[in-house]
């Protein structure tokens, strides 16, 4: 079978999984989806997420590519209370989706987790981090290329700091090619606009094929099999 046939019936394998999943209401919300709203052409709906932190809980902010694969790598994760699809570590005061995906802001797409650090710790969400990024790539993640999609660990002070780079460490020595995952203090946080906002679970089919096309599930596992 020539091979651009074999990749048109995986392709549509997995349309058709997806499909199925979808009509099964599995990783759909109660509201169900409608597909995306148009993207809001003029100003932000992201006001500065300064909401205080739950008492007992605690913030993590990672950047690994698209926001809508993090937010759902993350979602189950066990000890995750919730997160937040978001624009971070840029210059542009509320910025809009179309100012962050055109680039030059400075922002990446990120996620903004709250988590109980008494079921899982920030240790652990980092390896989770290191199994759903391409940590050798800082121009972009799979198919989305540019600096608005880096990967980066923001830290909240020395102790985040301190766990993350031991980690990255940790991580530098199973791998020969450099680990190029930047970790830097975190700054304003701006909420994504709400229909980006658990987009896997609205949108379920389209995420999927999206996932899937953009390859990165296929460059994740090209990555850890050569993990020592």
């Amino acid at each position: 079978m020539p091979r651009s046939l074999r990749l048109a019936v995986s392709y549509a394998a997995v349309f058709l999984a997806c499909v199925a999943v979808y009509l099964s209401g599995w990783g759909r919300s109660a509201t169900s989806a409608q597909g995306p709203r148009p993207p809001v052409p003029s100003t932000s709906l992201a006001l500065p997420d300064d909401r205080p932190v739950p008492a007992g809980l605690e913030k993590a902010t990672l950047a690994s590519g698209c926001f809508w694969c993090t937010e759902s790598d993350f979602d189950e994760v066990k000890g995750v209370i919730s997160t937040t699809s978001g624009y971070t570590g840029g210059r542009v005061v509320r910025p809009t989706y179309e100012q962050v995906s055109s680039g030059g802001t400075g922002h990446v797409e990120s996620i903004e987790i709250l988590f109980d650090p008494r079921v899982v710790t920030f240790d652990q969400l980092l390896d989770h981090y290191w199994h759903n990024v391409d940590f050798f790539n800082d121009h972009g993640q799979f198919c989305d290329l540019g600096e608005q999609y880096r990967p980066v660990i923001f830290v909240y002070g020395n102790a985040q700091r301190a766990v993350a780079e031991a980690s990255k460490a940790r991580l530098q020595q199973r791998f020969a090619q450099r680990v190029v995952v930047e970790i830097v203090d975190a700054t304003v946080f701006y909420p994504a606009e709400d229909y980006h906002q658990d987009y896997s679970g609205k949108n379920y089919v389209r995420y999927c094929v999206y996932r899937w096309g953009c390859g990165r599930d296929q460059r994740l596992a090209e990555i850890w099999k050569n993990a020592s």
